[in-house]
C-alpha cells in the first residue's frame, strides 16, 4: 500500500493574501490630510477622478475645462505610466496641466500630489484643481489624495458588470459618471438601468450621470453635479 507523503502540501491550498504596509496607508492618509487642508486654505476645489484606460477620463476632462476655464482657473495634475499625451490634449482647452510619470506605480499617492502643490509657485493663482489618476480601477482605492470629491468614470464598453467588479472605488466616489452612452445601440448585452442601479446599490449616496463624451450629452449634468 502506496503511503502518503506528509510533506507534500496541497498546491491547492488556500494562500495567503499579504496586505499593504499599513504605516504605508496612515503615512498616506496624514498626507493627504495636509494636500486637503493646503487646497482648502488656498480655496481651490480639489476633483480626483479616476477610470480604467479607455473608459474616457482624458476626453471629459477636456469637455469639462472647455466650459469651466471662462470662469474657473484650471490646475490639471495628469498621473500616468509615462507620456504627457493626455496632458498636452486638455491644455488646449484652457487649463494649466503638470504630468506625473509614475513608471511602474499603478495610481497616484497623496505624495504625488504634495510634491506638486508644494513647490507651485504660483499654486494660489488656481480656484479648481482636477486629478487624472493613472488608467486603472484597483489601485487608486487604496490611496486617498486629499481631494474634496472623487468621480470614477466607467464605460458601456467594458460591459454590464464592470461596475459590479470594482465595489470599493464605487464606494469611496461622490460620482460615478457611465461614459460612452452613444454606443448603447450596438451593444446589445449592455443594460445601462442595470448599471445604474448597481452603482447605487453599492454606495446609496453616489450621483450616476451618463454621459457620452464624444457629442457631449450628459456633461453638463456632470458640471451640476459636482457643484460647479
Amino acid at each position: 500500500m502506496e503511503r502518503k507523503n506528509e510533506n507534500i502540501k496541497d498546491p491547492f491550498e488556500p494562500l495567503r493574501v499579504i496586505e499593504l504596509n499599513d504605516d504605508l496607508l496612515a503615512n498616506n492618509e496624514s498626507l493627504a490630510k495636509r494636500n486637503s487642508d493646503m487646497l482648502k486654505g488656498l480655496g481651490i476645489k480639489t476633483i480626483d477622478i479616476v477610470g480604467a484606460i479607455g473608459a474616457g477620463k482624458t476626453l471629459i476632462l477636456e469637455k469639462l475645462v472647455e466650459r469651466l476655464s471662462g470662469k474657473h482657473k484650471i490646475l490639471v495634475i495628469n498621473g500616468d505610466v509615462t507620456l504627457r499625451i493626455d496632458a498636452d490634449r486638455i491644455q488646449k482647452h484652457g487649463a494649466r496641466c503638470i504630468q506625473i510619470n509614475t513608471g511602474h506605480e499603478c495610481a497616484l499617492n497623496a505624495y504625488h500630489v504634495y510634491t506638486v502643490i508644494t513647490k507651485l509657485p504660483d499654486l494660489s493663482h488656481y480656484d479648481l484643481l482636477f486629478i487624472e489618476n493613472v488608467g486603472n480601477l484597483i489601485c487608486p482605492s487604496d490611496f486617498v489624495l486629499g481631494s474634496d470629491m472623487r468621480i470614477i468614470i466607467v464605460s458601456v464598453t467594458e460591459g454590464e458588470h464592470v461596475i459590479r467588479k470594482h465595489p470599493l472605488l464605487v464606494k469611496v466616489s461622490q460620482i460615478c459618471v457611465i461614459n460612452k452612452v452613444d454606443l448603447l445601440p450596438h451593444l446589445e448585452d449592455v443594460d445601462l438601468n442595470r448599471m445604474k442601479a448597481d452603482a447605487l446599490q453599492i454606495n446609496p449616496g453616489l450621483r450616476v450621470v451618463a454621459t457620452s463624451a464624444k457629442s457631449g450629452q450628459g456633461i453638463d449634468e456632470l458640471v451640476a453635479a459636482m457643484g460647479l
